[in-house]
């Protein structure tokens, strides 16, 4: 049994396990072990280890100080299954990078300073840059603030992450099949799909297509809908050549994401609060690890916004751009990005989160990895 550093934090809609590199084992073969040992994974509980038993809850980030010129810190992120002998590191999760920042100053691996400290994160899933700007007071990370968003109970201190030059974040490619639309051959038949890759890749379908109204809340997802949109999505995993089609739940449960979207429309949240479709330019439902959504990835919001600004996709008949900030009506709320324009170029996409330290200890692992800590 070892004892190991970790600080547990929330980051947007999302909580993980935030762990310095320098404390993970030495063979980085043995990271998906330790990461499963520690979350309790694979059981559907977590009941053996710290995981929340949700999806959303079931992740890790693993920080490291930079030695990169322009950058503060590195940053992998990693999904590990519940029910699976599976870490999935393939893409990133937007909600957990907004805690990165955070963490990075009470760490001491950035310095902190008034008011705004600006933290140059480099995701190492996705090679890509994610600029964190965290408000400071009296030497530390602000919490407390008048900032909500959906989804997270209560006001906090806000933090801006711009998401820089996010095309092809993990496959290369703005359109990883070389097609803005695609036909496949569904459960029901014949539909168009979208793969887009900006952020993370997501595959787009229509909700019409494939008999839902767009509106739906997660508990109004069926098992027959839920295998249903996971076949799609297996089939979009095969098109990015992530895996075959049959074992795209097990080798690639976490990406492409599946992302159903309609045009505008007035719906009840899982608050019980009432949206207005002229309060939104489209409704998104998104898929975590094969169970919906309870409100929208930040990734998701990310590639979303630039879809809406590409010609030929599900997106362009869905939303139409008339200014560079975005409203994405989601089962918690609606979330806005905001677009930074170059020349007509996304130069980067920027979002509002919050976020906060929840607990900061030592977890025990139930074997040895060849530590080189004490």
């Amino acid at each position: 049994m070892m004892r190991v550093p970790v600080v547990i934090m929330r980051g947007g809609t999302s909580k993980g396990v935030f762990l310095n590199y320098k404390d993970l084992p030495d063979d980085r073969h043995l990271w998906d072990d330790f990461l499963l040992d520690i979350m309790g994974s694979p059981d559907r509980r977590q009941i053996d280890g710290i995981g929340g038993a949700n999806s959303l809850t079931s992740k890790a980030a693993i920080i490291k100080k930079s030695n990169l010129n322009d950058i503060d810190v590195e940053y992998t992120f990693a999904q590990i299954s519940i029910e699976n002998q599976l870490v999935d590191f393939k893409g990133n999760c937007g909600n957990i990078s907004s805690a990165v920042g955070p963490y990075a100053i009470q760490q001491g691996m950035v310095p902190a300073v008034e008011p705004i400290t600006t933290v140059k994160i480099l995701n190492t899933n996705t090679q890509k840059v994610i600029i964190a700007e965290v408000e400071v007071e009296n030497g530390r990370v602000k919490t407390n603030g008048m900032c909500s968003i959906p989804g997270v109970p209560g006001t906090g201190s806000p933090i801006y992450l711009s998401f820089t030059n996010g095309e092809g974040a993990v496959t290369g490619k703005l359109f990883p099949t070389g097609n803005p639309t695609d036909r496949i051959q569904a459960p029901n038949g014949d539909i168009d799909i979208s793969i887009i890759d900006v952020a993370n890749p997501l595959v787009f379908v229509n909700a019409h297509d494939i008999g839902l109204t767009g509106s739906e809340l997660p508990h109004e997802f069926t098992a027959e809908k839920l295998a249903e949109l996971e076949e799609i999505r297996s089939i979009a995993a095969e098109m990015c050549k992530f895996s075959i089609k049959e074992e795209a739940t097990k080798k690639s449960p976490a990406v492409p994401k599946m992302t159903i979207i309609s045009s505008p429309m007035t719906y009840t949240d899982v608050a019980g609060i009432e949206r207005q479709a002229t309060d939104m330019d489209c409704t998104i439902r998104m898929m975590s690890m094969q169970k919906p959504h309870q409100a929208l990835a930040i990734t998701g919001a990310i590639c979303t916004t630039a879809g809406a600004f590409l010609k030929d996709t599900i997106l362009s008949d869905v939303i139409t751009v008339e200014q560079d900030v975005i409203r994405l009506g989601h089962p918690a709320g609606i979330m806005e990005t905001k677009v930074d324009l170059i020349a007509g170029h996304i130069n980067a996409i920027k979002v509002v989160r919050t976020a906060r330290m929840i607990f900061e200890g030592y977890v025990y692992t139930k074997k040895e990895y060849g530590f080189s800590i004490a």
